[in-house]
């Protein structure tokens, strides 16, 4: 029970690693909110969160609009009060070779995985500093380390999550808030399920420990960083990657 008693919040929550990491916190003793665009699927999560004996909140909401956030936490915090725990997770792709990508397709990605990460952490933030306590997390990526074809707006939206966490990290230490980010490689999501099997096979040669990784993976490196075992670690990138980028 690392997160006993604690308010957790994650989004993008409502499949993918965001589920895992809202279950895995909720199994710790977390009581949590689920935030996600898909409100189907928020209400889903949220009841296999209350199905493990917490409490949850289902809150459909758009990263990119900020007076929604601030609408949202104010929810949250009528229910519990405090908010612990910040896992900005909600991200998307739209791939294509830079000379063919859309303007329109650079702009969304880097509005929700970037912005959307802004976002929530201004918001967040504020509450955490009159706690003069809280942690966050930023789900990354080893494609904003490394680049990848065909992904300069996820690589260049990751990359910044990167230089976001540790500057805020640098401005909250003072209030006691720890800020720190996980940076994936291939994991089984719906997201990599959509890529063709021949770059699934290059994918998979490229990982010295030679297989994908789980959700529930990237989740027990998240909720180390959250927990007290982490407690003298602020700024920094935790690659779970299977050894990809050493």
């Amino acid at each position: 029970m690392l997160l006993k008693n604690k308010i957790a919040l994650v989004t993008g929550a409502a499949q993918g690693i965001g589920k895992a990491i809202a279950l895995c916190f909720a199994e710790e003793g977390a009581d949590v909110i689920i935030s996600d665009i898909n409100e189907s699927k928020v209400k889903e999560t949220a009841r296999e969160v209350e199905a493990l004996g917490r409490k949850s909140l289902a809150l459909t909401c758009d990263v990119t609009d900020f007076e929604e956030i601030e609408k949202g936490l104010k929810l949250c915090l009528d229910k519990f009060e405090r908010l612990d725990i910040l896992v900005n997770n909600a991200g998307i792709t739209r791939d294509a070779l830079l000379v063919r990508m859309k303007n329109s397709d650079w702009e969304q990605v880097l509005n929700i995985n970037l912005t959307g990460t802004f976002n929530w952490t201004k918001s967040a933030a504020k509450r955490m500093m009159k706690q003069k306590d809280g942690c966050i997390v930023n789900i990354a990526s080893v494609i904003g380390l490394v680049g990848n074809p065909g992904q300069a707006n996820y690589a260049a939206s990751k990359a910044g999550i990167l230089g976001l966490t540790r500057s805020v990290a640098r401005e909250l230490a003072p209030w006691h808030i720890r800020v720190n980010a996980v940076a994936p490689g291939f994991i089984a999501t719906q997201m990599t399920e959509k890529l063709p099997e021949e770059a699934k096979s290059k994918m998979l040669a490229a990982i010295p420990l030679n297989r994908w990784g789980k959700p529930e993976e990237v989740a027990n490196a998240v909720l180390f960083l959250v927990s007290d075992l982490s407690s003298y670690v602020t700024g920094q990138v935790i690659n779970t990657d299977g050894g990809m980028v050493m």
